[in-house]
């Protein structure tokens, strides 16, 4: 605690207070406050109305003028170094506010104590069904999955980097073990699976083939031949077939994959036993994959004929059923933390406004991990200045 923050405790005066007396924003003020960060303009009149909301408030001179005293920049910066400032800042305003938006931030200890939570709502928090927040659009792509697993369908599941994909798939497995589904999952290694050998390993079809016959059948010795290994893999699906299961095959990553695998994969998926089929097929990947099975893509055709592209799509008006969703499973009360102006302004701030070829389009980066960092923030720097809630200013002064 720096010798600022310490007057104003001894004083009971929030930080928030002493913005508001001096026309500042909080932001503005925390960073003064905590780092020693004084305006840049109109200097002198801003350091008079400090001296005297803190001597009104029962501050000694002595520690009023300590305060100031390791002050280096009071001084209004040069006309023209003001001047050739101004340029670069606005230049890069957009692009360091993403980079700000896309930053993980851990939710400290102190935002913790603040908020009386019992533990942090974003880190380790899907642990069980209940923990997962299903807007619609999350409980149709769900259902979807569901559906190609038990049924031999074939799909893309297609979502922005933290938009869900991967707890989906997660929440496939353990749904598959809560009803006792015989459903076998197949899941290729994809560690260092490019679309190129140039930057890592293309994954082949042949080493599909292999994963299936080494789950199917650990002990097999697979065939070197790549048709003796195909027999091998079409005997074993329809051995098991018969035996009552039914088979999934989850690839990841699947925006990685070689426009050959990709047709490859669907002959894998038109194995049949007579007339049922043998294999169900899921790529899970990010919005290139969606690029890459339009149906302006004459080389992948035969897929896009066959493979339902879903997408998971952001937050939007849920935005706020999430973050109450997540407080609660942590063991805290939404309604007593966010003022009900925090969650329109969340919705704002991960909104973009983009000119078109002919009007003005919008996109959103409001899914859930972009919003946990947003909203970990917010929290963060409200215990920092002592706000007991999270409202709209503190959404827009934080991020």
């Amino acid at each position: 605690m720096n010798q600022f923050q310490a007057l104003l405790k001894r004083i009971d005066v929030s930080q928030a207070r002493l913005a508001r007396a001096t026309g500042v924003s909080t932001w503005t003020m925390s960073r003064m406050v905590a780092h020693g960060e004084w305006p840049k303009t109109k200097i002198r009149k801003f350091t008079r109305e400090v001296k005297a909301f803190l001597s009104a408030h029962g501050a000694k001179g002595r520690e009023i003028d300590g305060i100031f005293a390791e002050r280096k920049s009071a001084e209004p910066p040069p006309v023209h170094a003001a001047k050739e400032q101004r340029k670069p800042v606005k230049k890069n305003t957009v692009k360091t506010e993403d980079v700000m938006l896309l930053r993980n931030e851990a939710l400290s200890l102190k935002a913790r104590q603040h908020f009386n939570l019992a533990r942090n709502p974003f880190v380790d928090d899907l642990n069980t069904a209940d923990d997962i927040f299903l807007s619609p659009d999350f409980r149709y792509c769900r259902e979807v999955l569901w559906d190609v697993a038990k049924n031999g369908g074939f799909c893309a599941l297609v979502g922005e980097s933290g938009s869900g994909k991967s707890t989906l798939r997660e929440e496939l497995h353990e749904r598959i073990k809560r009803e006792c589904a015989s459903i076998i999952v197949i899941e290729p290694y994809i560690l260092a699976m490019e679309d190129t050998d140039a930057k890592g390993r293309v994954l082949k079809s042949g080493q599909i083939a292999e994963a299936i016959i080494r789950c199917l059948n650990p002990g097999a010795a697979v065939s070197r031949s790549l048709e003796g290994r195909y027999h091998q893999v079409h005997d074993l699906l329809k051995a098991s077939y018969r035996a009552g299961n039914n088979h999934l095959i989850v690839i990841e990553e699947a925006h990685s994959l070689p426009i050959a695998t990709i047709k490859h994969l669907k002959r894998f998926w038109e194995l049949k036993d007579g007339m049922a089929r043998l294999l169900s097929i899921v790529l899970i990947g990010q919005s290139e994959l969606k690029t890459i099975l339009t149906a302006h893509n004459p080389e992948v055709r035969e897929v896009v004929q066959r493979c339902e592209v879903v997408e998971l799509a952001p937050l939007g008006r849920h935005v706020g059923e999430y973050v109450a969703h997540k407080i609660v499973r942590a063991g805290g009360k939404a309604e007593e933390i966010f003022d009900t102006t925090a969650f329109e302004a969340i919705r704002t701030k991960l909104t973009r406004s983009t000119r078109g070829a002919k009007q003005q389009e919008t996109s959103s980066i409001c899914y859930p991990l972009v919003v946990n960092n947003l909203v970990a923030r917010a929290m963060n720097y409200a215990a920092l200045i002592g706000a007991m809630k999270i409202t709209e200013e503190i959404i827009t002064e934080s991020a």
